[in-house]
């Protein structure tokens, strides 16, 4: 039986988008640098974690989200986007979202700072 362990972005800048899924999430940061893969980057010609073509960001507990450097935008919609569980759409503005719709149901989308859509569940408001 298989498990989810990636899931794989393609971005323009995978430092920074990594950046904002970490603060994003909650319990996810991005992966450290340790000498060995600071002098591995430097080997293949870049200057540092800035400059990473695959940036990880990690957690205990779920699957890992990986940022790969492309050359092409994004064009059209996401075939796959990830559903979060939060009712607070100003803290993800915040950090660099960008509110695509809001319908009535309680499900916000929104884009990452690269485009990615992504939906925010909110729970029902009593009235």
């Amino acid at each position: 039986m298989a498990r989810l362990r990636d899931v794989v972005f393609d971005c323009h800048h995978p430092a920074s988008l990594a950046r904002f899924w970490a603060a994003a999430l909650d319990g996810y940061e991005v992966a450290p640098y340790d000498e060995e893969e600071l002098e591995r980057l430097r080997s293949l010609g870049f200057s540092g974690p800035e400059d990473d073509p695959s940036v990880l960001v990690e957690t205990e507990w779920g699957p890992r989200l990986f940022f790969n450097q492309v050359p092409e935008t994004k064009a059209v919609k996401n075939r796959v986007h990830l559903d979060l569980a939060d009712d607070d759409v100003e803290r993800l503005v915040g950090l660099g979202a960008k509110v695509i719709a809001q319908p009535e149901d309680g499900v916000v989308v929104l884009a990452d700072p690269e485009g990615n859509e992504f939906c925010l569940v909110t729970p029902p408001r009593s009235v």
